[in-house]
């Protein structure tokens, strides 16, 4: 093709993103960078298999960057997202950000090749909170009226200028620290409110890293997981070939559930779209507390499991954790109700108000049939409709994507 290829960027600077991938500006077909504001149309019928170094580098391809200047030649996007708009200039990694990040990112990197020697978690140790800590500082305080004006100007993000939030990658940052510890960040003031309603019973318990923390301060804790991490059978959510922090005994949320009712019922962000993981295990349960770790109304348990909470069981205790970006995770602690109320909220087709499947978001298939839409794309077991104003509003590239998508109904 005659034309440049180049990303299609949102009004603030940033790649904008289709199923995780950034998209030509002027086709709308995927492409992956191959240098510094280099691009080339990925192959048909494939996207990039893993993400270029040249749009989330890793921490040894930026520590392979000798000084700011060759920073800025090889992640050309990182110091100029874009000369559209005053607001995208103010986006860009600055010199004093870089440095600190670097500074942020070797230390973070030493801590992290000391965690995964480790075998076992001592006393008063919480490595995941201190790596997180790491990345989640306030910045420094600078005496550079250059780099002070940058700061006064930068929007802030996670509390940190979007500079230095876009030089340390915490979105490959939460990744590796996931698959390795847990989907939630563990503070004393988690495990204290946890040692208060021993013994515990933790379902789902992945990797096993609270129940290890836990289990080094002498608090009676027994884990479980359907498939434990090291068992033979690949775990979706821990995929790292080794073995948990503690023992993590195979089972199903039910099971473990059913046979441990003397215990406290521990669920640390169970999955979404899982009822028996989250709402299940909880109906299976007959113990009195139950102690949930995540997301009040967001990714974890699912949509039954949130209301069964909310009309049969009352806090007690939420206690806030380390939030990763654009999360609100909490620990909290429930009550069972003396009386069960029986769920009779139902969710109705937006167009027709019949009854639809629980968690079920827009119309129900028969709509769907009678009156499609302009364009539909299949998200997981969602869908998104797009009328025909919404297409036209779209950026003509963007739409080009979204009609040529593998996931178009």
């Amino acid at each position: 093709m005659s034309h440049p290829i180049q990303p299609l960027l949102h009004d603030a600077g940033d790649r904008l993103l289709v199923y995780g991938q950034p998209i030509c500006t002027e086709c709308g077909r995927t492409i992956e960078a191959i240098g510094p504001d280099r691009w080339r149309h990925a192959a048909a019928g494939r996207t990039p298999a893993r993400p270029s170094k040249w749009l989330s580098p890793s921490i040894k391809d930026l520590r392979a960057c000798r000084n700011y200047e060759d920073f800025a030649a090889r992640y050309p996007w990182a110091v100029r997202s874009s000369t559209r708009t005053v607001l995208a200039t103010s986006l860009a990694t600055s010199r004093g950000q870089w440095r600190e990040g670097m500074s942020r990112l070797d230390r973070y990197r030493g801590e992290l090749a000391a965690l995964t020697r480790r075998r076992s978690l001592a006393l008063d140790s919480n490595p995941y909170r201190d790596l997180f800590e790491i990345l989640a500082a306030p910045p420094a305080e600078t005496d550079d009226p250059e780099e002070a004006a940058t700061l006064a100007q930068q929007p802030t993000y996670w509390g940190l200028p979007y500079g230095l939030y876009q030089m340390l990658g915490l979105r490959e940052r939460r990744q590796e620290l996931v698959q390795l510890c847990a989907w939630a960040v563990p503070n004393q003031q988690a495990l204290d409110a946890l040692a208060r309603h021993a013994p515990l019973l933790d379902c789902g318990a992945g990797m096993g890293y609270w129940a290890a923390l836990l289990q080094a301060a002498g608090v009676d804790v027994i884990a479980y997981d359907l498939h434990p991490p090291g068992c033979g059978v690949p775990n979706a959510f821990h995929r790292r070939r080794r073995t948990p922090w503690t023992e993590v005994r195979q089972s199903s949320a039910v099971d473990a559930a059913r046979r441990h009712g003397e215990r406290t019922l521990m669920l640390c962000w169970p999955p979404f779209d899982d009822d028996a993981a989250s709402y299940e295990a909880l109906r299976a349960y007959r113990g009195e507390i139950v102690i949930h770790i995540g997301e009040r109304d967001g990714a974890s348990g699912s949509v039954r499991f949130h209301r069964e909470l909310a009309l049969n069981w009352t806090v007690l205790e939420e206690v806030d954790l380390p939030h990763w970006p654009r999360l609100d995770d909490r620990l909290r602690v429930y009550r069972r109700n003396r009386v069960r109320r029986a769920q009779l909220l139902r969710d109705r087709c937006d167009e027709c108000r019949r009854f639809v499947p629980t968690g079920a978001l827009g119309r129900c298939q028969a709509c769907f049939r009678r009156r499609p839409p302009a364009l539909a794309l299949r998200s997981g077991r969602h869908r998104a409709e797009f009328s025909q104003p919404m297409l036209d509003a779209l950026p003509p590239a963007l739409r080009k994507a979204y009609e040529a998508s593998p996931y178009r109904i």
